[in-house]
């Protein structure tokens, strides 16, 4: 009896290090979807808007006239492969200005993951005397001219 206590005690370790062995031995595609028959879909290897993480943003009035604006970002990207982008709107009826700040990057890229600090200046427009908001991915920053 004591004897078959110890073999089912050695046998519970055994089995787990041989499920571990074994199940290294398959490749799993995480990003595959079930298979339904349907002819599989490629993977779509540049992500189309990723984040990037504002710390600050400033303005610069460069003295002309109209008075030019440029916004300065800076602020960091998820790892070193990530490239900064963005879209600009025009102004509405209102004097509000949306920009879209966002990164893209190839995914199947082998990058280290740290974040890559970056600062920008990106030009807003001409703009006479006024009041106007810029908003940056959701957020007001009013500026005057």
């Amino acid at each position: 009896m004591r004897r078959q206590l110890k073999m089912r005690k050695a046998l519970i370790p055994l089995l787990l290090v041989l499920a571990v062995l074994t199940a290294g031995c398959f490749q799993i595609n995480w990003l595959s979807a079930p298979d339904d028959g349907a002819e599989p879909t490629t993977t779509l290897p540049i992500a189309g808007r990723l984040p990037v993480y504002l710390d600050s943003v400033g303005f610069v009035m460069l003295e002309s006239w109209p008075v030019q604006v440029h916004v300065v970002l800076r602020g960091t990207l998820p790892t070193p492969c990530h490239t900064l982008a963005w879209d600009l709107g025009e102004p509405d009826a209102e004097g509000r200005i949306v920009l879209s700040v966002f990164s893209t990057a190839d995914l199947d890229a082998v990058c280290t993951q740290v974040l890559e600090p970056f600062e920008k200046s990106i030009p807003v427009g001409s703009f006479t005397s006024g009041s106007y908001v810029l908003v940056i991915n959701g957020v007001d920053y009013p500026f005057t001219v």
